[in-house]
């Protein structure tokens, strides 16, 4: 049987030769064979809440050594969650260079190559953002589309809007944003429209909400590692530490949703959220993370510009997963509904579903039946974005009485679908 071991430095592949037979302590001994992690520091779950910066202490742990693997039920390809102190994991030493004949007269260093020895790519064991909690409603409606509309065979994409608590550094998502957009199975190219974004801040603004973050879907046909499983590939290290490093925030976060299937085929939709470390998007904004990716090119692993000091080698190449710091996920109830159809789809929200989603919500009172922000952004296309929209989500924002010459024309432009 083969196990998927992962760890804060990656995901490794261990093959239990006599799983039926097989123990705790068998698997703990194959783990410190193979990534020389001492049986004594090592704490292994299956619970992947193991590996945030803080566990709780509720986290079950595989405590006991005589434990069968078989009573654990654990399929091939099953994850087991490793968890060690940093610099536990020993670094297996690289030959010393040669010397030249010329000694110090040999090799002329450069101040790049100066440089180049001073960047030291470590884990970032905390990350920023406390915590990061999805509106339920807005996480379903974006998932469900993927998982439907495209059977997780391309990748999708949108923005994260919602609210930063200054004082627990928790964000809380309460919409999000799909901008126009291409997808295959690794790479999403956002195809941003300058003015519809305007718009959308505008909007955000006017309820109280900024930018917060990224997420992405992944295939599940993406590109396989011959070295074993990641995280997040190049090609989306890159895109997220872009998008954080022009995101503005300390707490930016970038959530993962992809569908994971079990030993028995079925599937379960999984929501991951992480910040890039601040030395990944130090490297982005510097110029030494290689931005341009090959097709040949493996997709666990980051190329540099510029050789780089990690894992206590110097190297051209740093796992993925070194720049990823987990960040708790949790869901809430926000202030907004999503019913009204979402924007970039493929085909045009038409004035028809205004009027259809108006007479629905008819019971309620008419600043309850405008607050989806999808519908906020219709209205955008043909109000005022700095005037008009700005004055209506406030309204929604206080769940206030929208004036009637607003009520007016938005019914209007409505019968007009």
């Amino acid at each position: 049987m083969i196990l998927r071991i992962r760890s804060r430095d990656g995901t490794d592949r261990i093959t239990v030769p006599d799983s039926a037979s097989a123990t705790v302590a068998d698997l703990q001994r194959l783990i410190e064979s193979h990534l020389t992690v001492p049986v004594p520091l090592q704490r292994l779950s299956l619970d992947p809440a193991l590996l945030l910066p803080n566990p709780s202490a509720a986290v079950p742990l595989l405590a006991n050594p005589a434990t069968p693997l078989a009573s654990l039920r654990l399929a091939n390809g099953a994850f087991v969650y490793l968890a060690y102190p940093p610099d536990a994991r020993s670094a297996r030493p690289t030959p010393p260079k040669a010397l030249s004949a010329a000694g110090s007269f040999g090799k002329k260093m450069t101040m790049d190559d100066l440089i180049a020895r001073q960047i030291r790519i470590t884990r970032q064991e905390n990350a920023l953002c406390a915590a990061a909690s999805f509106d339920r409603d807005a996480a379903n409606a974006f998932q469900l589309y993927v998982a439907e509309s495209l059977a997780f065979a391309v990748k999708r994409a949108g923005f994260l809007y919602g609210r930063v608590d200054a004082e627990t550094k928790e964000v809380f998502v309460d919409f999000i944003y799909e901008p126009p957009q291409q997808g295959s199975e690794d790479v999403v190219h956002l195809m941003r429209d300058p003015e519809e974004e305007a718009r959308v801040d505008t909007i955000a603004e006017g309820l109280g909400m900024r930018r917060v973050g990224l997420v992405f879907t992944q295939a599940v046909g993406r590109k396989a590692s011959e070295t074993g499983e990641y995280t997040m590939s190049n090609r989306e290290v890159v895109q997220a530490a872009q998008l954080q490093a022009e995101g503005g925030i300390p707490e930016w976060v970038t959530a993962i949703v992809k569908l994971e299937v079990g030993g028995d085929g079925t599937g379960d939709v999984h929501f991951e959220a992480f910040q890039m470390s601040e030395i990944c998007v130090k490297l982005f904004k510097d110029g030494v993370l290689e931005t341009e990716v090959q097709d040949a090119d493996d997709p666990r692993l980051s190329n540099m510009r510029k050789e780089v000091v990690a894992g206590g080698k110097d190297t051209m190449e740093v796992d993925n997963d070194f720049f990823l710091v987990p960040v708790k996920i949790s869901d809430h109830q926000g202030p907004l509904s999503v019913g009204f159809p979402i924007e970039n789809r493929g085909s045009p929200v038409s004035m028809s579903a205004l009027r259809t989603h108006l007479e629905r919500m008819k019971h309620l009172t008419f600043v309850r039946r405008i607050s989806d922000f999808h519908l906020l952004l219709k209205l955008a296309s043909f109000l005022d974005v700095k005037a008009d929209m700005a004055t209506i989500a406030a309204c929604v924002k206080t769940q206030s009485r929208v004036p009637e010459g607003y009520q007016f024309l938005i019914e209007s432009f409505a019968s007009q679908g």
